[in-house]
């Protein structure tokens, strides 16, 4: 028993999304009732036009009931009794909403394009339903508007990982569009530098354009970086030779952020670190050790292979059940997580990174704000914290952030001409 515990609880729950493992449930009985497998082999059968508008009015329907229990649960989070909303009794784990989801709508528009009510062998997808969810976020948003703020994470979701935000790359331009509207941009990424020169080694695709853009000083400057999560600030300065510069903490920092005592930090990172050699040692993993100003992590020997998925996920939860026991993991926020291929810890995490953003701009609400990143799951993910503090996108690579940043203008297109 204990061992079918850790492998269903430890190694598989904390991969899974809830909401979306709930909707896919409820889509898999249309699928199994009006999906015609067998037609491929009848000449008389039903056709694919019929069956797929059966499904996808099937289909509509009950993303428009999930919809629903979505506003019902907005409402009980108005009211203070969030814990009593039927969508908080059927999934436990489900997440505060900063806005309604357009998830009917939503999911036509992506039917349209991924063509799910066609399927006749392959039911709605974890993916598909992440999509839908990210189309209906976005809507909402727009139909709301004005969209104030959009921080992305970096690896997997602005470039690849390990990778640089090259001027090639086609996120730039669509980045750009954004800030014409007047958005203002945050890059909120793991990685932490003191010095603007290192970043600039990351992003200067991004910060060359900007520099080079035709759009007003007021503009360029509604561009900043939170380096280490939450623990380094830069802002885009086009006087500068890295085209950023540091801001002061005081200028930035939450007020909760302030409370933060130093010796808690070093407390923190000395636990994690002294957990990080134990599994180097236990699992006799060529790695080596990085200790920074506010973060400690492992990275690989230089020649060493690739670590797998299965020892970077161990290394994260054992280190962050470990802090979570800790009395000084119980007074400070902390952030483990699977780099692809290192494991870090950092001081803080990202909600309060966006929150961060937020504050610096003047105080963008949650609702008004956007993250994109790729890392959502419960454990080992640095972007999941990033839902306590406003909507989410959840994309898988590069390519869907260009997607996504594309649907925006379409959809803010759309709401401009209905509004004319």
């Amino acid at each position: 028993m204990t061992t079918r515990y850790r492998v269903e609880y430890a190694l598989k729950t904390h991969r899974r999304d809830q909401l979306i493992e709930w909707i896919k449930g409820l889509l898999a009985v249309p699928f199994v009732l009006h999906s015609q497998p067998t037609a491929v082999f009848e000449p008389n059968g039903q056709s694919v036009d019929q069956m797929s508008s059966v499904a996808q009015r099937r289909y509509a329907e009950i993303m428009r009931d999930v919809e629903e229990l979505i506003n019902d649960h907005i409402a009980h989070q108005k009211a203070g009794t969030h814990e009593r909303s039927k969508l908080k009794l059927l999934i436990p784990s489900v997440a505060t909403f900063f806005t309604p989801l357009m998830l009917h709508d939503a999911f036509i528009w992506q039917d349209n394009r991924r063509f799910i009510s066609s399927r006749r062998f392959v039911p709605p997808s974890f993916n598909d339903i992440r999509l839908v969810l990210n189309t209906a976020q976005v809507m909402s948003l727009v139909r709301g508007g004005p969209l104030e703020l959009v921080t992305f994470d970096g690896d997997v979701t602005l470039y690849d990982d390990g990778q640089c935000l090259h001027p090639e790359n086609p996120a730039i331009p669509r980045i750009l569009r954004l800030m014409a509207n007047g958005t203002k941009i945050g890059i909120v990424t793991a990685a932490g530098y003191t010095e603007a020169r290192r970043y600039y080694e990351r992003l200067y695709g991004l910060l060359d354009a900007l520099q080079a853009s035709d759009l007003p000083l007021t503009y360029k400057q509604n561009l900043i970086v939170i380096g280490g999560e939450s623990n380094y600030c830069f802002k885009f300065g086009s006087d500068s030779p890295d085209l950023l510069k540091l801001v002061p903490r005081k200028d930035w920092l939450l007020d909760e952020m302030l409370l933060w005592q130093e010796a808690d930090i070093t407390e923190l990172l000395d636990i994690a670190e002294a957990s990080l050699r134990d599994t180097i040692k236990n699992m006799r993993l060529d790695a080596t050790v990085v200790r920074k100003e506010r973060a400690v992590g492992i990275i690989p020997q230089p020649g060493a292979h690739k670590f797998s998925r299965e020892t970077l996920e161990e290394t994260v939860l054992i280190v962050q059940k470990i802090l979570e026991m800790s009395p000084v993991g119980r007074r400070l926020p902390f952030c483990a997580f699977n780099g692809g291929n290192d494991v870090f810890v950092d001081i803080g995490d990202k909600s309060w990174g966006v929150l961060a953003c937020q504050r610096f701009f003047g105080g963008i609400e949650g609702g008004k704000t956007l993250h994109v990143g790729d890392q959502f799951l419960s454990a080992g993910a640095n972007d999941f914290k990033a839902r306590l503090a406003c909507t989410t996108a959840w994309i898988a690579s590069p390519v869907e952030t260009q997607q996504l940043l594309d649907e925006i203008a379409e959809l803010d297109a759309l709401q401009q001409r209905k509004t004319r």
